[in-house]
């Protein structure tokens, strides 16, 4: 029993630093993707005897956590605000690079806030977790057709509001 906690404190430390960035991109907000994270590793913690074994331990938390959070939108219409800042990797750069990556970032965020919660989870799985149309669709309980078409109406919308990250729009081009 002590190896299965040893294990999962593990887990949860090296694990949670990645699962609150996609959090915050889901959300947000730093304090509700704090919120999301901790849910969601409540759950794998129950289920963390069987999910152990599997190594299946970080996808059975994170679509957790966006079930979670598909269930926390239905429920709740609070206008949103992106009041903190988005958790930094670890890595250093260049000086003009880190300039570079922070104004793209300021940017960014203050786009992903136009955009509805849906949109904003659809982009996050897509091109920030890297998954393709079916996992997104299976993963926030939707249809394929419902990812391509938020997918779609998402990166106009930034087309529109942030036309300066241009560079990101290669994205679209995907065939994931």
């Amino acid at each position: 029993m002590d190896n299965l906690l040893s294990e999962f404190d593990s887990f949860v430390r090296t694990r949670t630093p990645a699962l609150l960035r996609s959090a915050y991109l889901l959300t947000g907000d730093q304090h509700l993707a704090e919120d999301l994270v901790q849910s969601a590793l409540a759950r794998t913690h129950r289920s963390w005897s069987r999910l152990h074994h599997s190594g299946n331990a970080e996808a059975y938390t994170r679509k957790t956590m966006y079930h979670l959070q598909v269930s926390w939108w239905r429920r709740r219409r609070v206008p949103e605000s992106m009041p903190g800042d988005l958790p930094e990797p670890r890595g250093g750069g260049s000086a003009s690079d880190h300039a570079h990556q922070t104004s793209l970032r300021l940017t960014l965020r203050a786009a992903l806030v136009k955009l509805s919660p849906k949109q904003r989870a659809v982009l996050v799985l897509r091109f920030f977790e890297d998954r393709t149309e079916l996992e997104a669709a299976e993963l926030l309980g939707v249809t394929v057709g419902t990812v391509k078409s938020q997918t779609a109406k998402s990166l106009a919308r930034l087309r529109t509001v942030a036309p300066e990250l241009a560079e990101l729009y290669v994205l679209e081009g995907s065939t994931r």
